[in-house]
Parts: C-alpha cells; sequence; structure tokens
C-alpha cells in the first residue's frame, strides 16, 4: 500500500503521458518548491536544537566525502561505457552526486507513515549533499582553471535558492525550538504533506515531458538511471550503519544517496560547463531516478536497511 502522496504522484504522471493541460502555473511551483525546502530546514532545526552540534562534524564530515565519492564513481561509467562527451558525463554524474529534496520529502513521509523515527538532523545531511558534488562535476567537466568564473560558481552554490531557504529554516528551527515556533507550527509542519502532494502531482506532468525526452538516446541512460541509485543506495546504507545511524537515519541516507538532483545542480552547471546538454541530465533524473525511487526505490531501501540491522 503506497502512502498518498505517491498517487498524486503517478496521477501526474499518467495525466501528462495522455497530454492532459494540468500543469500548475510556474509562479505556483516555484512557491511549492520553495516551501518544501523551507519546511524541511525548519523542521530539521528544531530538532536540531535539541542536539549537541559538536557531535554532528565527523557524521556531517564522512556524508560530505560520500558527495565526492559518488560522482567519482559515475563519471567513468559515463564516459567509458556510457560514451558520453566529458561534459556530458561530468554534469550527470553531479546530478547524482547530490540530492533530490522532493525525493527526501517523499522519504520522510514513508517513514513518518511507517512509524519509523529517524535522525533530527537529516536535513543538515540535504544541504551537505548538495555542494560537494557541484565542485567534483565541475572540476571533472573543466578542470582547475583560471578561467573558471569561480566568483559566480561559489554565489551560486551557497546563495542558490535551494541552499539559502532550507539553511534559512535550519537556523530559524535551531534558534527559535521546539517552544518558540508557534502559530508557523500549523503552515509549516501540519500542512506540509498536503503541499509535498501537490507538487508531486506537478513532478508526475514534468516527469511525463522527460520520459519522451529519453527516446532519442538510448536505453542507456534508462538502465544507469535505475542501476546508479541502487548502487549509491548500499554505498549510504553502509554508511550509515558505520556512522550508528538508527535505522530510520539509514534508511533516510541510503534515499539521499540514491536520489539526484534536479535544482541546484541543473542551475550550477548552466554557469560553470554551459557547453553541457541539460536533456540528458535531467531526462535521466526527472526521467527516470525520481519516479523509480518515488514508486519502487524507497521501500526497497527500507527493506534493504531492515535487513542490514537484522544480520
Amino acid at each position: 500500500m503506497f502512502d498518498p502522496v505517491i498517487y498524486f504522484f503517478a496521477f501526474g504522471l499518467f495525466a501528462g503521458i495522455l497530454r492532459s493541460p494540468i500543469k500548475l502555473p510556474e509562479h505556483i511551483y516555484q512557491f511549492l518548491s520553495s516551501y518544501l525546502l523551507i519546511a524541511i530546514g525548519l523542521k530539521g532545526g528544531i530538532e536540531l536544537s535539541k542536539n549537541p552540534i559538536g557531535e554532528l562534524a565527523p557524521k556531517a564530515m564522512s556524508v560530505a566525502l560520500l558527495g565526492i565519492l559518488i560522482p567519482l564513481l559515475a563519471y567513468p561509467i559515463l564516459k567509458k561505457l556510457g560514451h558520453f562527451k566529458r561534459e556530458d558525463a561530468a554534469s550527470i554524474a553531479a546530478h547524482y552526486g547530490s540530492v533530490s529534496v522532493g525525493t527526501f520529502a517523499v522519504g520522510v513521509s514513508f517513514l513518518q507513515s511507517s512509524g519509523v523515527p529517524f535522525e533530527s538532523y537529516m536535513p543538515l545531511f540535504v544541504v551537505i549533499l548538495e555542494i560537494p558534488a557541484i565542485i567534483v562535476g565541475i572540476i571533472l567537466a573543466k578542470g582547475i582553471s583560471k578561467d573558471l568564473n569561480w566568483k559566480a560558481l561559489i554565489h551560486e552554490i551557497f546563495l542558490g535558492k535551494s541552499i539559502v531557504f532550507m539553511i534559512a529554516g535550519l537556523v530559524i528551527g535551531w534558534a527559535s525550538g521546539p517552544d518558540g515556533i508557534g502559530d508557523l507550527k500549523f503552515f509549516f509542519i501540519d500542512l506540509f504533506k498536503g503541499a509535498l502532494a501537490i507538487f508531486l502531482l506537478e513532478m508526475g506532468v514534468i516527469t511525463a515531458k522527460e520520459i519522451k525526452s529519453l527516446k532519442q538516446y538510448g536505453g542507456f541512460l534508462i538502465v544507469f538511471g535505475i542501476v546508479m541509485p541502487l548502487f549509491s543506495a548500499l554505498i549510504g546504507a553502509y554508511l550509515g550503519h558505520a556512522l550508528g545511524l538508527s535505522l530510520g537515519g539509514t534508511t533516510m541516507l541510503a534515499i539521499l544517496s540514491a536520489s539526484s538532483s534536479y535544482i541546484a545542480v541543473p542551475a550550477a552547471m548552466k554557469i560553470s560547463v554551459p557547453n553541457a546538454n541539460p536533456t540528458l541530465s535531467l531526462g535521466a533524473s526527472l526521467g527516470v531516478t525520481f519516479p523509480f525511487n518515488v514508486l519502487v526505490g524507497i521501500p526497497l531501501y527500507y527493506k534493504f536497511v531492515t535487513t542490514l540491522f537484522s544480520a
């Protein structure tokens, strides 16, 4: 039995395939994505206020290394087996080294519906995983060059919408604590799942469009978009277990590792690697990996982690 929010995604996907004109206005979609980023950060910040930040440093560093490792593993596969040019292989690898906030939100909903608790600082890991994969992707594509506009790149990475909104939520939630959030609780906490449902409806429509774009690039990206998340999820699961995370926390790290970006990385790649074809990256990320994770991957990762903990 799927979480109800998954049915919204499936409905949007089906409607998009049938070319139904149900696409949300752009400003509504932008509002929902911004709302989810802030709400995820806020909830994490509230819980983060209950934990000593110093104890998180080793785990945060390990997660940052994970964000470096995954694109380094993905790049040679794309370059040698997929025969993509250097810029495209690096861009796709960066997408898969980073994270999907939408997938994270669905993972949160899945675990909460299943009654599985997880560490409150998981949104912090989302922020951490956004950054290193972008830097690695750009270095893989261009090398370390004096011609690289590092000022524009740093601005896009650290002041891009996804990072700023999530950090804002984390800081505000951490500063306010569970008792200081007050009337904001209804808007950012109680209404979260409803907003996620509408967001996933729109994501289903967008996914249908990206699926069509994959036809001209053959089956490699489809296979890669399924196999790579499975492999990355295994790495995330074993790392979470080694770090001593709970069953839910390890599952969340596996979900984050398996997800691929469609917000922060495309914006950064557009600035720093303009020769990369964004259709390839978004086609794989949104057309294959996102629906696979939402419909199949998340329950699968949870079952694997459950087996890992019972071994």
